[in-house]
């Protein structure tokens, strides 16, 4: 049976509310994307540490969505292009509403904006 979008399992839920390897090694995030292979979620590549590409590139998934409140938009690696139709992945979609950007607050350092990509 083919998937309809390849790269993308609708029912893997999230792996949580911030970025895997971030809250493994004390490291912050700016905005949130997840796969929608796996439901592994990393952080963007305006983010100081790149993860959500990183996890892409070592895994082969091609596809992630914006894990941010009220975006819904997918970017396809191999292709580079960004499109906004696709299925509803698993809940949650996003952050939570009250997660603060940047995150987490006690690992953001003051400088925070001039170490953006």
């Amino acid at each position: 049976m083919s998937e309809p979008f390849p790269g993308i399992d609708p029912g893997v839920p999230p792996s949580g509310a911030g970025c895997v390897e971030c809250l493994q090694t004390d490291g912050w995030w700016f905005h949130l994307r997840r796969c929608a292979e796996c439901g592994h979620v990393g952080c963007c590549d305006t983010s100081p540490s790149q993860h959500a590409t990183a996890h892409s590139a070592a895994t082969g998934h091609p596809v992630i969505q914006s894990y941010e409140p009220g975006e819904d938009w997918f970017w396809d690696y191999p292709s580079q292009d960004f499109f906004e139709e696709g299925p509803t992945l698993a809940a949650p979609t996003s952050h939570p509403l009250d997660q603060p950007v940047p995150a987490p607050t006690a690992n953001v350092p003051p400088n925070w904006q001039d170490l953006l990509h």
